[in-house]
């Protein structure tokens, strides 16, 4: 098995795809994605348009939907939720669709959609996604981070290297892929204890603390909170695994 990371979606090779693709947005699509499917929810469907979000979910009744919609970190004008995971209670989503567009996490799985398998990671379900490699034992696996708007983001990043870490601890082959790897490790290595903190200091976690989602940000950055783990079942669709 060997592991590259992305930092960016646009980063990925061209026309290529991997064995495994597994989608990072900690802030906070993936652990909003994540969060859902573990409170109950039918199925989450990723949308990067939000006409075409509002299209598709009308073919549903109101009572089987949710349309979560999310822009610059603040909720879209017409939508039942932003994009918080802590507004995905049992009681929202239980039995119901979660349509979902964001600024970052769902072109990231756009991107990779069309890999063999597509999984959503976030810290909070990190042992599920280690868990699924370890017992499937892939060829390739790209560890995709969201960003912001095409840059380079923090919390993605070490979300990557979280799951590299702990993979290595129960590997004995060689499972580097690329150079953002190592630093990907290393980053988690060196902050591994003090997750929130870094959360903090990420330039989208300071633009969610302007907006006053502290609580958001202290559930994103716990480590192996949920045993769930999305997997896409068709193109855009995730449900547990």
């Amino acid at each position: 098995m060997k592991l590259f990371v992305f930092h960016t979606p646009e980063l990925t090779p061209p026309n290529r795809v991997p064995d495994c693709a597994i989608a990072i947005d900690v802030l906070r699509a993936t652990s909003t994605i994540a969060t859902a499917l573990a409170n109950g929810a039918e199925a989450v469907q990723v949308f990067s348009d939000m006409a075409q979000l509002m299209q598709v979910s009308d073919q549903w009744q109101p009572d089987r939907r949710l349309r979560a919609g999310e822009r610059g970190g603040a909720t879209v004008e017409g939508c039942d939720l932003g994009n918080s995971p802590l507004d995905c209670t049992p009681e929202r989503v239980h039995d119901r669709r979660l349509f979902i567009s964001t600024t970052n996490g769902t072109r990231c799985l756009e991107r990779v959609r069309d890999a063999s398998t597509v999984l959503t990671a976030a810290l909070i379900n990190r042992q599920a996604v280690v868990n699924y490699l370890l017992d499937k034992q892939p060829e390739t696996v790209w560890l995709v981070g969201s960003g912001w708007e095409g840059a380079f983001a923090l919390e993605d990043t070490v979300c990557a290297g979280a799951i590299a870490h702990h993979l290595n601890s129960h590997q004995d082959t060689e499972m580097i892929g690329n150079d953002e790897l190592i630093g990907a490790i290393a980053l988690f290595t060196q902050w591994q204890g003090r997750l929130l903190e870094l959360l903090q200091q990420a330039s989208h976690g300071k633009r969610l603390l302007r907006l006053n989602a502290h609580d958001d940000l202290k559930y994103c950055s716990q480590l192996d909170a949920l045993t769930v783990l999305p997997i896409q079942q068709e193109p855009g669709v995730l449900k547990k695994h």
